[in-house]
């Protein structure tokens, strides 16, 4: 098999979260403790470093990777999911696990996994543990994919916790409730291992004080933490939604330094500055087109969203242009209720199985007070936003990772940088 055909056969024969949905869920760690074991547990090889949270993860997951590459360390880095390529979701200093890897992987042990019907998710986070470990990283971050309590990435024992934020997303798995959410996700919190929390509301901060005191686990919130350590720090990431994954980084850096990490001031502030071109980070209020002006951000949530509307209003620009589409498990009626009744809308579908159709998304979108016309794909709607733009005009894309993606697959084709 050659690339190409290791992704099909991953694609097809385990499912993925990223195409179909929740029927790709597993509940449980049986599968993951199994092939754990079989692998020879290899995250115990180094030392690693826990995010979890509804928003603003992988952010803060690469942001931390990028200080610690500054810092001299060799970096695993594990996130979901990937825009463009698989491979995006393994990196060691930046660099995507090759080709090669996955492809003798897949060949050499699928007579083992193959019997057991693991998830997608199961399986590449067993292939980056393996991975990381074949290639003797220091350090991994190790981002959460759904939840916390039962994610397959639930079974290291890290330095140190951070989970971000909790809002409403996943609810099917994770509980309607704040608190149920905070409950899942706070399951990452082990026995005397620190924990960073970046964002509280009241019905979650007692759900993180009682399972901190349940197990002995040093506890940091980031919204009382004052940190005078690095004014003026310089970010690259330019979404409003960063000042607070700032502030929950700053907050964990002391605890890592306690531990025993060396990272200094220049670590810091360099990481901040080039998490992009360090790690690979893309979609987070990326800039791709001046006049008019074209910014892509993957927020797709009621969370993510309000963020994005809160800084589309800080924009100058003559007409406002919308390219947006979701999938269909998410809160679609609340994200449409957030945004601007201003805006001319192209409504348009990403190229995944769990998009909503792009004329039922604008019929939604109608009652909710949004004008605009549908587009059957994401480079055919962005295409006539660019047509009807003045040079002064901001067109924003987004709505879910997967608009983000196609988007990028087509930079080419639509003069994109």
């Amino acid at each position: 098999m050659d690339y190409q055909d290791t992704l099909q056969y991953l694609y097809n024969s385990v499912p993925m979260f990223q195409q179909v949905g929740g029927s790709a869920y597993k509940e449980g760690l049986e599968n993951t403790l199994k092939l754990d074991e079989h692998f020879g547990h290899p995250h115990r090889n180094y030392r690693t470093i826990h995010v979890a949270g509804t928003n603003g993860k992988g952010s803060c997951s690469h942001t931390l990777a990028a200080i610690l590459q500054e810092a001299g360390y060799r970096v695993g880095l594990y996130t979901s999911p990937h825009l463009m390529d698989f491979r995006e979701r393994i990196r060691i200093n930046g660099s995507p696990v090759p080709q090669q890897y996955v492809i003798d992987f897949v060949e050499n042990e699928r007579s083992f996994f193959e019997p057991l019907h693991p998830s997608f998710f199961e399986l590449s986070t067993a292939m980056a543990f393996r991975y990381f470990a074949d290639e003797k990283v220091d350090v991994a971050v190790i981002e959460v994919g759904l939840g916390g309590r039962l994610d397959c990435t639930n079974i290291i024992r890290p330095d140190l916790c951070v989970i971000t934020n909790i809002s409403f997303d996943h609810v099917q798995f994770l509980g309607n409730t704040l608190a149920k959410i905070a409950g899942e996700k706070a399951g990452i919190i082990k026995q005397g291992v620190p924990v960073v929390i970046g964002e509280t509301a009241p019905e979650t901060k007692e759900v993180f004080l009682k399972k901190a005191e349940e197990t002995g686990a040093p506890i940091r919130f980031a919204e009382e933490y004052e940190e005078e350590e690095y004014p003026n720090l310089e970010c690259e990431l330019k979404g409003i939604y960063q000042s607070k994954n700032t502030r929950t980084l700053l907050a964990a850096l002391p605890l890592l330094k306690a531990a025993g990490y060396r990272i200094e001031e220049a670590h810091v502030r360099s990481g901040f500055a080039h998490v992009c071109e360090l790690t690979g980070l893309m979609g987070r209020w990326q800039k791709l087109q001046d006049s008019p002006t074209l910014i892509c951000d993957t927020g797709h949530n009621v969370g993510g969203i309000s963020y994005i509307v809160q800084q589309l209003k800080q924009q100058t620009y003559h007409t406002l242009r919308i390219v947006i589409g979701m999938v269909n498990d998410k809160d679609i009626a609340g994200v449409l209720q957030l945004l601007p009744h201003d805006a001319v809308y192209y409504f348009t579908k990403a190229s995944v199985k769990r998009a909503i159709d792009e004329k039922q998304l604008a019929q939604m979108a109608r009652a909710a007070g949004l004008q605009g016309e549908s587009y059957p794909d994401v480079s055919t709607a962005v295409r006539a936003a660019q047509k009807e733009s003045l040079p002064e005009d901001f067109i924003f894309v987004g709505g879910s990772n997967f608009i983000v993606a196609d988007l990028l697959a087509s930079r080419d084709a639509l003069n994109l940088h």
